[in-house]
């Protein structure tokens, strides 16, 4: 499918979705509220059958917080990115593991370091650093005075 009949067909399941053509991929940013309906349809619609989550990644932007999709189709060989912007305070979002299975760990990944909760997930625990941490370390206001490497 063509970037552009694929934006017509995000834009029919989303209408308030933001599309953009991106440096590799179509990027598609929704609503936080929309993601997990629009995810479902994603997979299950049979002319965009995204069966492979390649990547699910989240993104400090100071002001807010981003989790990022990439999106395959094995079946159409197409491939895009879905994002969702979250308020840098309560970052919350629905999982997708239900969807894509290989989300959960990627979301247990992006909770440990950035914060963010995804709602519903079956197992959200910390999958890097022990339990006993203080918050995230990939944000940009993280600070850390006990284990900072001093490179001088």
């Amino acid at each position: 499918m063509e970037n552009s009949q694929l934006k017509e067909e995000i834009l029919a399941l989303v209408p308030e979705a933001v599309v953009s053509e991106g440096k590799q991929f179509l990027e598609a940013v929704v609503p936080a509220e929309k993601l997990h309906e629009f995810a479902l349809q994603l997979k299950d619609k049979e002319e965009l059958a995204f069966d492979f989550l390649v990547c699910l990644s989240g993104v400090d932007w100071s002001d807010h917080i981003s989790v990022v999709y990439h999106l395959e189709s094995i079946k159409h060989k197409h491939v895009m990115v879905l994002k969702v912007n979250l308020d840098r305070n309560n970052p919350a979002v629905d999982t997708v593991c239900d969807i894509w299975r290989t989300a959960e760990y990627h979301e247990r990944e992006v909770y440990d370091l950035i914060g963010v909760h995804f709602n519903n997930h079956p197992d959200l625990r910390r999958i890097f650093l022990d339990d006993t941490w203080n918050g995230h370390p990939l944000l940009k206001d993280y600070v850390e005075d006990i284990h900072m490497v001093d490179r001088t």
